[in-house]
């Protein structure tokens, strides 16, 4: 049995600790960069141009979707980074000093995304990239995502996940189990991580479960768009503009 299970959130917390200074470059290597072009379009999917925008990217890990946004915005921005590691926040404000962004307004939160520390309707947008697969219980991290978010605003979600395609999916699965793990144990010195993060792939639930449970929390225009064949896939949804109350005769 794994050392790492999302039964233990704490052990989850100490594994992206130990593989954070790696994170970005093995990524990279192990998406074969393709993790790049999934970022922009998640940031392309959810992203206005309103003025006041308030932007929130849950499980941020090194700020890769955050600075990406800020970078496609062009605009000054208040912004949120959370992530339950601050190992990996202590990466995304050493990538924002790196690139430039120190000038615009950036809260760092560790905190857990299942109880977001931010007050009720303060957020227009929010995101979360390669972690609701790490959350024990991600009804909750939506009902979170919902209360923070202004009526009308949008959260898209960016997972990996399973390919469709039978031939696809074998080829996929050889990845996982044989050629990540060792990758990732050359890269982080680290097997046993990557043997969880290939694991929770295999186990996570089908993204129309996913789709169900944003619906059941109130989410609204919610699309699916799967990716590389769907080895990822994109979630957007948007909280209602109006919220009809129950009136009596």
């Amino acid at each position: 049995m794994s050392k790492y299970t999302k039964d233990n959130p704490t052990s989850i917390q100490k594994m992206f600790g130990s593989i954070a200074q790696n994170y970005d470059k093995t990524n990279a290597i192990l998406s074969f960069q393709m993790h790049k072009k999934w970022n922009q379009e998640l940031v392309r999917h959810v992203r206005r141009d309103d003025e006041s925008e308030v932007f929130l990217d849950l499980c941020c890990g090194t700020g890769d979707i955050a600075f990406t946004y800020l970078a496609q915005s062009k605009k000054m921005r208040k912004v949120y980074l959370l992530d339950f590691c601050q190992e990996m926040l202590e990466c995304a404000k050493e990538k924002s000093l790196q690139k430039g962004f120190e000038r615009y307004p950036i809260s760092y939160l560790q905190a857990d995304a299942k109880k977001i520390p931010l007050e009720a309707k303060t957020v227009s947008l929010a995101t979360l990239a390669y972690g609701i697969r790490n959350i024990q219980n991600p009804q909750e991290c939506f009902r979170e995502v919902y209360r923070v978010l202004v009526p009308g605003g949008r959260f898209g979600i960016l997972e990996l996940t399973r390919p469709q395609n039978r031939l696809l999916r074998f080829g996929h699965q050889i990845y996982l189990k044989t050629i990540l793990p060792l990758l990732g144990k050359w890269l982080t010195n680290n097997k046993a991580a990557y043997q969880y993060l290939c694991s929770s792939i295999h186990t996570f639930v089908p993204p129309s479960e996913i789709s169900r449970m944003l619906q059941e929390e109130g989410f609204q225009q919610i699309t699916l768009t799967p990716l590389f064949g769907g080895v990822a896939t994109l979630f957007i949804c948007q909280k209602p503009l109006l919220q009809v109350e129950n009136q009596s005769p």
